[in-house]
């Protein structure tokens, strides 16, 4: 599918399938292999259209060093690139990394198919720096050849993107004669693009107050015809190459760095808009900035989380802190604080400086409710029990003070009285306080497990249950070690930790069956959803544009009805203790609803039955009789789409038959008009023997007499 030929430091890959498919795994293997995430926002984006067969693999090749596929002119003028594919530039700095676009107006898409071309006009407008328009010197004073509605469509692109940087359009004439007006053309260009059209431009600008010219750089080059000069043609492109060494240098071609997604996020960005794109979706480019700078700061926030929790320096200074008061406690967690977020503020510096700030506010916050947690009840504990030790001592030294000597006065009974009042006190306050982590912790693993769950059950497969199994286990085990650990500096008896524990562990459970007991009430809609979905989709998730006869209508039917009954299988019975394989509940749902016809001997109906097999009530989600009403609810939801597929499927044959008699007949044509053809050659050669005089055959003679008495 992709080739990583090596020719010097070039990589390239095949980024975009001529039929819009994004190789993600090869753009991030691309990515790795030519070192991108290194560089920062020091990297540029190349990218070239024009019209097919026009020399643009061959320019990029020589302009940039790289392998592109070229056309071989002796199998004759087809499409040779398909798609996009992506390389990096050798011996160019800073980091330039090119795009070969797919040619416009081939005739393998047809005239009709321009979806793919705006696409790709789209995709390579926002993701590149610089674009370069490959056009044919014979044809600039044409519409179609000089590919003027390309341009038209690069111009749309601009006037959505134009509150950014500036784009480069280079504009590259080839096959230019010493004798061509290189002033006047490019005079002309920078005429054409940067006039504001009424029907284009007008809202834009008055919106904005700004005219074409403010949002993109217009550059004209002019190259000679490759075969005839070749010499001259190299000379041409090394002069032009230079143009793209140091281009983000103030003046250079990408010096407007405003916008520009950080290389790290590269692969995170290319993937959202071609998405967008795929789906038709307006692109607002900020607003997709935004959104990839959300998303990195993100990510980078929890990995510096992840390891300020784990540092040692803060282990130490955390079990310290449970059994006394650390002196410089303030200062010593200030300064981790400080070299924690320092890394943060390093990793996030080339991305959107608002999101940058408004993440790093939550990122602290996030630390700082981190620490009550973890070391604020251990210091209530041991300052409780400080301050009860204080105030004994202190009455004691009371009592003594105001004890007269002559009087037989016995402070015990009061001190015992005090003891006990702060007793009470104390436990009073602590109740409150372990309340407070009772709540605390069941919010975390409610917030860990809720929406993970939920994207399970609609996912809806055999693995869903071991993986909700394996979620709920793991974030169940995190939460309550934590809250152990906090425990274990209250004075409190080993019996009540451990109900503590255990209802937090219920907790979690219970937290999971509600969430199921609320999935399956949307199972109907789920399973409908799925089956049209997987009835349209090939294996390789590609729609079915046409149900010709090589579709297998019943085939694909069962194959998404199948699927539909899994999903209703999963969500019949929760599966939380259920660590055995065989399922009784799938058995019966494919026996008794995918082939009902086999059990007509048996009497007796399992799906007539409120309850399971050796299922609790408990755990049933979804009862058999339910299940069998669901089904045939779904079945009559689903008919629809399978008369539809079989209609047009019979359409397309009778087209194909009646297509295929014609063929005949035009073939049958043709052979009686090659008989004619050669009954009248027949004729004209003996014509052309009378002429002659060559009477000497029969048939000659025969002719010759027709020809002198017709009648």
């Amino acid at each position: 599918m992709a080739s990583r030929d090596k020719v010097a430091e070039s990589y390239s890959t095949h980024l975009i399938e001529g039929d819009g498919t994004l190789n993600e795994d090869e753009l991030d293997n691309f990515i790795k292999q030519v070192k991108l995430k290194e560089c920062g926002d020091s990297y540029v984006i190349v990218s070239i259209m024009g019209p097919q067969n026009s020399g643009k693999s061959k320019l990029m090749n020589h302009l940039f060093h790289t392998n592109f596929k070229e056309m071989n002119a002796s199998l004759g003028m087809k499409q040779t690139t398909q798609g996009i594919w992506i390389a990096k530039c050798n011996d160019i700095k800073p980091c330039t990394i090119v795009m070969d676009i797919e040619g416009t107006d081939g005739k393998e898409r047809g005239e009709d198919d321009t979806v793919f071309e705006k696409q790709s006009a789209l995709f390579a407008m926002v993701v590149s720096d610089i674009v370069i328009i490959n056009m044919w010197y014979n044809d600039l004073g044409r519409e179609n050849a000089s590919n003027k509605p390309l341009l038209k469509n690069v111009l749309k692109v601009m006037l959505q993107l134009f509150y950014l940087r500036k784009t480069t359009l280079m504009f590259v004439i080839r096959d230019t004669t010493k004798k061509a007006p290189v002033k006047i053309l490019e005079h002309n260009l920078r005429r054409d693009v940067q006039k504001p059209q009424a029907e284009d431009f007008e809202y834009a600008c008055v919106l904005h107050l700004r005219t074409p010219h403010m949002y993109m750089i217009v550059e004209v080059v002019t190259l000679c015809n490759y075969e005839d000069r070749e010499e001259e043609f190299k000379e041409q492109v090394a002069s032009l190459r230079q143009k793209f060494v140091q281009s983000i240098a103030p003046g250079g071609l990408a010096s407007d760095r405003r916008g520009v997604v950080p290389a790290d996020a590269f692969s995170l960005s290319v993937k959202t808009i071609w998405k967008r794109i795929k789906e038709n979706k307006d692109l607002q480019l900020p607003a997709h900035t935004i959104m990839v700078a959300t998303i990195r700061c993100e990510e980078i926030a929890k990995e510096k989380y992840s390891s300020f929790v784990a540092n040692q320096d803060w282990l130490e200074l955390e079990e310290d802190v449970k059994s006394h008061i650390v002196p410089d406690f303030g200062k010593k967690l200030s300064s981790m604080l400080e070299s924690c977020l320092s890394i943060y503020d390093k990793e996030v510096i080339y991305y959107d400086a608002s999101v940058v700030s408004t993440k790093r506010k939550q990122f602290l916050e996030k630390l700082l409710q981190y620490f009550p947690i973890s070391f604020g009840d251990a210091v209530f504990s041991v300052t409780a029990r400080g301050c009860m030790k204080q105030s004994v001592k202190r009455f004691d030294e009371l009592c003594k003070d105001v004890t007269i000597k002559q009087a037989n006065w016995d402070s015990t009974n009061i001190r015992l009285q005090f003891s006990h009042d702060l007793d009470l006190h104390n436990l009073k306050v602590q109740a409150a306080k372990l309340s407070e982590l009772t709540t605390l912790y069941e919010s975390k693993l409610e917030e860990a497990l809720s929406s993970h769950v939920q994207d399970l059950l609609e996912q809806c497969g055999d693995d869903t249950w071991p993986a909700i199994r394996r979620h709920l286990h793991g974030e169940t085990e995190k939460n309550v070690y934590r809250l152990y650990y906090v425990l274990s500096s209250f004075e409190m008896r080993e019996q009540d930790k451990e109900d503590m524990l255990s209802k937090l562990k219920h907790y979690g459970r219970k937290l999971v069956e509600r969430k199921a007991k609320y999935e399956a009430r949307k199972v109907l809609g789920r399973m409908k959803e799925r089956f049209a979905y997987t009835f349209n989709h090939d294996n390789e998730s590609k729609p079915r544009v046409a149900w010709t006869e090589n579709e297998d209508i019943p085939a694909i039917t069962i194959t998404a009805m199948t699927s539909c009954l899994k999903l209703l299988s999963v969500m019949a019975k929760i599966r939380l203790d259920d660590e055995d394989r065989s399922d009784i509940i799938w058995d019966t749902l494919v026996h008794w609803l995918l082939d009902p016809q086999t059990n007509t001997a048996i009497l007796q109906d399992p799906l007539a039955s409120t309850t399971w097999e050796e299922v609790p009530t408990s755990l049933t989600l979804i009862t058999p009789v339910q299940c069998k009403s669901l089904w045939d609810q779904f079945k009559s939801e689903t008919h629809y789409i399978i008369s539809q597929a079989t209609a047009s499927q019979e359409a397309h044959r009778q087209v194909t038959s009646l297509s295929g008699t014609m063929t005949s007949l035009s073939n049958q044509v043709t052979s009686l008009s090659k008989e004619v053809t050669s009954l009248s050659d027949t004729k004209d050669k003996l014509h052309q023997d009378v002429l002659a005089g060559t009477f000497g055959s029969p048939a000659a003679l025969g002719v010759a007499r027709c020809i002198r008495h017709p009648e």
